[in-house]
């Protein structure tokens, strides 16, 4: 059932988070970022040899099913609904994470990690923790995708994939809560735009996008109209 193969998904992600995030907060910096690209890279060759993920088709004509038994999720109408409600109940997860004591000493790390540790925090542990989350929430979008696809594609465990959502997060505002929301409406909506129109070369119209932000805008689009408003971004735990 869909809410079942949503919940295997987020677990499934979480075990992955748990097992890479062993490994990966034990280094800072480029070197995390190339250890969890390395790690990323072995699950998509994987994914390439598995028999069961279809190889490079993926897997196709995965079942939508009916949510609970009840609701025909073959309804477009329902789907939509269905991702609004998982995308609100997500989005309620991290806000409420974020302002949760665990997400202040998550900030408190991110601002200054020997304090933190001369406090008598376990770093390493909530750094995982963080991982873990962060790993689940993603599993279960990757899920919800391939729920509304009807297919889970050799390119969702790609590292352009990871990059994309990089990309978004520093184009909405890293360290903000609605950053990446407002990152992931704009590169999703200009995709849709330009692909019919430019075709390959949408790749190189997002590129010259990221640039222009970078140097322009360098808390983002959320970050500096917090910025021009007077007001400080609220800052969250993956703000570093």
């Amino acid at each position: 059932s869909p809410e079942l193969g949503l919940l295997a998904g987020a677990a499934f992600g979480g075990v992955l988070g748990a097992l890479f995030g062993m490994l990966a907060i034990r280094r800072e910096g480029i070197y995390f970022a190339m250890i969890t690209l390395g790690l990323a890279q072995l699950v998509y060759f994987v994914a390439v040899q598995m028999k069961f993920t279809g190889g490079e088709d993926g897997m196709q004509g995965i079942p939508r099913g009916k949510l609970f038994g009840l609701v025909d999720l073959s309804d477009n109408i329902a789907m939509y609904f269905f991702v609004f409600a998982v995308f609100l109940g997500g989005f309620w997860l991290i806000h409420r994470t974020i302002h949760s004591p665990f997400g202040q000493i998550l900030k408190a790390i991110r601002d200054n990690e020997p304090r933190a540790i001369s406090l008598g925090y376990d770093v390493a542990r909530f750094k995982l923790l963080a991982f873990v989350i962060s790993a689940s929430l993603a599993g279960l979008a990757g899920s919800m995708k391939s729920l509304v696809f009807q297919l889970a594609s050799l390119a969702d465990v790609h590292w352009h994939t990871s990059g994309q959502v990089v990309l978004m997060t520093l184009l909405g505002g890293l360290g903000t809560i609605l950053g990446p929301v407002a990152g992931a409406i704009t590169i999703v909506s200009l995709e849709d735009l330009l692909a019919d129109k430019v075709g390959s070369w949408v790749t190189v119209i997002m590129g010259a996008i990221f640039v222009i932000c970078v140097l322009l805008f360098r808390r983002g689009v959320v970050g500096e109209i917090g910025a021009l408003l007077g007001k400080k971004p609220a800052s969250g735990p993956a703000g570093h």
